[in-house]
């Protein structure tokens, strides 16, 4: 995780076979204070994320995989 000037603020290793969804679950359980937007990788669309960040008033730039039947905004 980074903040707004791309300095990393935590990192959470992962055994190279793990879904990036655990790797998420770790990083996001408790942003920096003044969060505003998660930027991430396709590999994070998930209804999961997104509604942990909707519940805590974050915006989840994140872009919708290529196979996802309804697309976020």
């Amino acid at each position: 995780m980074c903040d707004g000037q791309s300095r990393p603020v935590r990192l959470h290793l992962t055994a190279g076979q793990v879904s990036d969804f655990k790797g998420a679950d770790v990083l996001l359980a408790d942003p920096p204070d003044g969060t505003e937007e998660i930027i991430g990788d396709g590999g994070h669309d998930s209804n999961r994320i997104r509604l942990s960040l909707a519940e805590r008033n974050i915006t989840a730039c994140i872009p919708a995989k290529k196979n996802r039947k309804s697309k976020p905004p």
